[in-house]
């Protein structure tokens, strides 16, 4: 079983920065591939940005240049900066750990954080 616990999530004004943090405790592993996901009121959840065990990171097109993914090993550990912030990424951000990664693309685990909310107020 893995849990994951995330934090740093608020509300911020439209040009503003945040960072999300996401820690993963309770696997015998270490945790290959983790992920933020995304999901606004009335919309599917959506991949945001992936980082697989090497630190290669993948980004969804809305986010590039935007917001960077990060990871901290030792801890178990994954960020995500978040600047420039625009009332589209007003959402609940979930983590991801422990899934798949093959041709560029993040394939979710069943592990899943309890979500924090982001607000972007314009």
């Amino acid at each position: 079983q893995v849990q994951l616990v995330e934090s740093g999530g608020g509300l911020v004004q439209a040009g503003g920065s945040l960072r999300l943090s996401c820690a993963a405790s309770g696997s015998r592993f270490s945790i290959k591939h983790m992920a933020w996901y995304r999901q606004a009121p009335g919309k599917q959840r959506e991949l945001v940005a992936a980082i697989t065990s090497g630190g290669i990171p993948i980004y969804a097109d809305s986010v590039k240049g935007r917001l960077t993914i990060s990871r901290d090993n030792a801890k178990n550990t994954v960020y995500l900066q978040m600047n420039s912030l625009e009332p589209e990424d007003t959402a609940v951000y979930y983590c991801n750990a422990g899934g798949a990664y093959a041709g560029g693309n993040y394939y979710p685990s069943d592990y899943w954080g309890q979500g924090t909310q982001v607000t972007v107020s314009s």
